[in-house]
């Protein structure tokens, strides 16, 4: 360790005192038809002669010192004593960003801060996309942790990696933030693509889109073709100790928990009504081979989820397919009791217990921005030949639906 970083971690654990010095300054989000000012969102800073040269460096030695938790713990609690006194009494929305790892890992860091808010400030929890394919279910579990404390989540960085999109219909987070190259490069194909899926989703499930990096009217318009609701940047200010005036409209960011979908099977989210069929397994085999030609065959990559009940049906000429999916799409799972953590290579395997209901449930679930489809099926309990098994089965297109059967099968995922 050189003395320059010794001298770092030093500075880092003064900083990290109550009276360190940490801050933060406020940015407001910009209504793109009204011009009004419905949130704010927190940005760290350093004192002035502290030595840090920007939020990021501080970010990162905190990471490498093992104290990112401890950074993020001082944040909240500077934020949320700013937004309860700087608002004067008066509702506000603040949006507060959080690292994945302490989302996954240290979430009692946020909810402890969160527990002392004041009644009047309405909180969005950022995070960014980068997280999602690491521990999808870790991300999924804090998530309504935090919404179930009042939470919404706001996505952010949303372009950079644009195999993440098919993540954002399993996240469903209330805000998606565009990330601000987007804004230079709203003509490119790739950038259309991007804007297209945020917008298909934000019309599906209510969200608000941000765009970020707005400097002029320019920028303005480009943030709208883009299908922005909101916006930030310096057109507006580049963050200050004080909350400009503002509007509040809770119900904007109102959170919106999955619920019970992260605890059932496919087939329980059935629910009462809907016709279902029975077939042989080798009737439907063929339907399962064409929801995983859809999914290589999309504009925008969508994840595969695959429950086979149990590992001796996963097949090598399963594991072929697979390993060709997870070769072009995102993410790529399977479960059944005795799956290995990774049965075929680039999938994402997780062993079900016997007695888990998913256990007696064949489901294959293709979820993307532009596509959702699921073959979910219940084993009548034949004998015979693995050919000839009867299924009860339901083949749907229905969005709610095939989010929900993705959201019970997540559930049981765990960090690879």
């Amino acid at each position: 360790m050189s003395s320059t970083d010794t001298a770092s971690r030093i500075g880092l654990d003064v900083l990290l005192r109550d009276d360190g010095g940490l801050y933060c300054v406020y940015q407001p989000f910009v209504d793109l038809d009204s011009g009004a000012v419905p949130a704010f969102e927190a940005l760290l800073r350093a004192p002035a002669d502290s030595g840090w040269p920007s939020p990021m460096a501080l970010l990162g030695a905190a990471r490498e010192a093992g104290r990112l938790a401890d950074l993020e713990r001082a944040s909240l609690r500077a934020s949320l004593a700013d937004a309860a006194r700087l608002s004067h009494g008066r509702p506000v929305t603040l949006f507060v960003n959080l690292e994945p790892s302490t989302l996954t890992r240290r979430r009692d860091v946020v909810l402890e801060a969160l527990a002392s808010r004041a009644a009047h400030v309405q909180v969005v929890v950022e995070i960014t996309e980068r997280a999602l394919a690491e521990d999808l279910s870790g991300v999924l579990t804090g998530a309504e942790e935090l919404r179930a404390a009042g939470c919404a989540i706001a996505l952010d960085d949303v372009g950079v990696h644009p195999e993440s999109l098919a993540f954002i219909p399993l996240l469903r987070p209330e805000v998606v933030k565009l990330d601000l190259k987007l804004l230079r490069t709203v003509k490119d194909p790739a950038t259309v693509v991007v804007a297209g899926a945020v917008r298909a989703y934000a019309e599906q499930a209510g969200a608000e889109v941000v765009a970020e990096g707005i400097e002029t009217p320019d920028d303005l318009v480009r943030a709208e073709v883009l299908g922005a609701t909101l916006g930030q940047g310096w057109l507006w200010g580049r963050g200050e100790r004080e909350f400009v005036p503002s509007v509040s409209v809770p119900e904007r960011f109102a959170a919106r928990p999955i619920g019970a979908a992260l605890g059932a099977t496919p087939y329980q989210l059935l629910g009462a009504g809907r016709r279902v069929r029975h077939a042989p397994k080798h009737l439907l085999v063929p339907v399962s081979k064409t929801l995983e030609l859809m999914a290589l065959e999309a504009s925008v990559s969508p994840v595969v989820l695959a429950a086979f009940e149990d590992v001796r049906f996963f097949r090598p000429s399963t594991a072929r397919r697979f390993t060709e999916l997870a070769e072009r799409l995102p993410f790529v799972a399977a479960l059944g009791v005795g799956m290995p953590r990774s049965p075929a290579p680039g999938v994402r395997g997780a062993a079900l217990t016997p007695g888990d209901p998913l256990a007696g449930e064949w489901t294959v679930v293709v979820l993307g921005a532009h596509t959702s489809a699921a073959l979910m099926a219940l084993d009548l309990g034949d004998t015979g030949a693995d050919a000839d098994r009867q299924f009860e089965y339901v083949v749907t297109y229905d969005r709610a639906l095939v989010t929900a059967a993705a959201h019970s099968m997540v559930g049981r995922l765990t960090a690879g």
